[in-house]
């Protein structure tokens, strides 16, 4: 069946909240794209694995065979945001409960493998799509109600559109403790894909593309033009790769000067950052690099103890007094369900899954917050992990 435009605005938006609801109840997301994938496809890629880390998802994106080096400032963002990046052999005995495509015109240029395959012919499996390719030479690939396909400059655009519409369900983020879904690099993504596909909007073709085109970009630029110091907006390409570089080896440092601060009991690894320090990383790097990084942290932490891993750290002093906490498990502890350690705690600001659970509370509610973390830690493996 040729793709074809969405018709309505209500069926976008009935799409877009079908994509939502897979999102908030799977947990496990492929996504993959076109083979020899371009700055859109890749980007795309890029900006929706990160909306995902964002609400605790798992994302991995396949490649299939590395892909050239001008591209390697996307991959440095997903390294410290939790995103895999997997190669041919790597699906092997991975688990996914959705798969998402990207920018791919019809079935045959999907970059996939036998594994692949396997997977999106297993009914039990979601398959989502994002793709601006319309007419004669294209197929459907993702399932009925879950494609958002239809004109638009690019597919990074399309997440966009997604990103918005997510961006504005203020309860829902508050449940998962979103502070910012449209952060810099979720931006960044974005607004590398729409210019590297329109060629800065030379090849638009109609006037509604150039409309939305317009839209986008000076609504990303406005936003990434309030939390950066230039003085201009983006303007090229060369612009954004700067920016991305720059933002990659910020999230390096900072993972860093975290991670030195890792203590280990038997089953689990955990970071405590207090307030002095919070504030010297919050005065150093972005609020967005500090989080992201703190995420991608309790994931490592979590893996290299084998079992559970927390990381907390107080809030900017300037924004708040809450301490943060992100608990995680291993991939191969699957003995503990987290939402029970919310429970068992009296928790109430927080929330997650059965793999990651995050919380908070302001600093005058627990006293001492260095011996809350010792306590809870102690408790968490006394009353969840006995004998370990």
């Amino acid at each position: 069946m040729a793709k074809k435009r969405i018709e309505t605005i209500a069926e976008k938006n009935r799409t877009i909240d079908r994509m939502t609801g897979v999102i908030l109840k799977r947990n496990c997301f492929l996504l993959i794209g076109h083979q020899n994938p371009d700055e859109d496809c890749i980007a795309s890629m890029v900006a929706f694995a990160l909306i995902l880390s964002k609400f605790s998802k798992g994302a991995s994106i396949y490649l299939g065979v590395k892909i050239h080096e001008n591209f390697s400032y996307l991959l440095n963002v997903c390294r410290y945001n939790s995103i895999r990046i997997l190669y041919r052999g790597d699906i092997a005995g991975r688990s996914f409960d959705a798969v998402v495509v990207f920018d791919t015109p019809k079935p045959s240029m999907v970059e996939s493998d036998i594994h692949i395959r396997e997977l999106m012919a297993n009914p039990d499996v979601v398959i989502m799509e994002f793709d601006h390719h319309l007419g004669v030479d294209s197929d459907y690939i993702g399932d009925e109600g879950y494609r958002l396909v239809t004109e638009a400059s690019s597919a990074s655009e399309l997440v966009g559109h997604l990103a918005m519409k997510l961006s504005s369900r203020t309860e829902l983020l508050s449940t998962y403790q979103i502070r910012e879904l449209l952060s810099r690099n979720v931006i960044l993504a974005m607004l590398t894909g729409i210019i590297g596909d329109s060629k800065m909007g030379r090849f638009l073709r109609s006037s509604r593309e150039r409309r939305y085109y317009d839209l986008f970009t000076r609504m990303f630029n406005v936003m990434l033009g309030s939390s950066t110091t230039k003085t201009t907006n983006f303007s090229s390409m060369e612009q954004i790769f700067t920016e991305l570089f720059r933002l990659s080896a910020a999230e390096e440092e900072c993972f860093n000067t975290l991670d030195a601060l890792k203590v280990f009991t038997e089953s689990t690894g955990y970071v405590f950052v207090d307030a002095v320090m919070a504030d010297s990383l919050f005065e150093t790097y972005e609020h967005d690099t500090v989080v992201a990084v703190a995420r991608t942290l309790a994931d490592a932490l979590a893996e290299e103890s084998g079992r559970l891993s927390l990381v907390a750290y107080c809030d900017d002093s300037k924004r708040s007094d809450l301490i943060q906490f992100r608990v995680r498990r291993s991939k191969i502890f699957k003995d503990l369900d987290l939402r029970k350690v919310l429970d068992h705690f009296g928790i109430e600001d927080g929330g997650g899954h059965e793999g990651a659970i995050g919380f908070r509370f302001s600093r005058g509610k627990i006293g001492d917050p260095g011996e809350y973390v010792r306590n809870f830690v102690s408790e968490l493996e006394r009353t969840f992990l006995p004998g370990a």
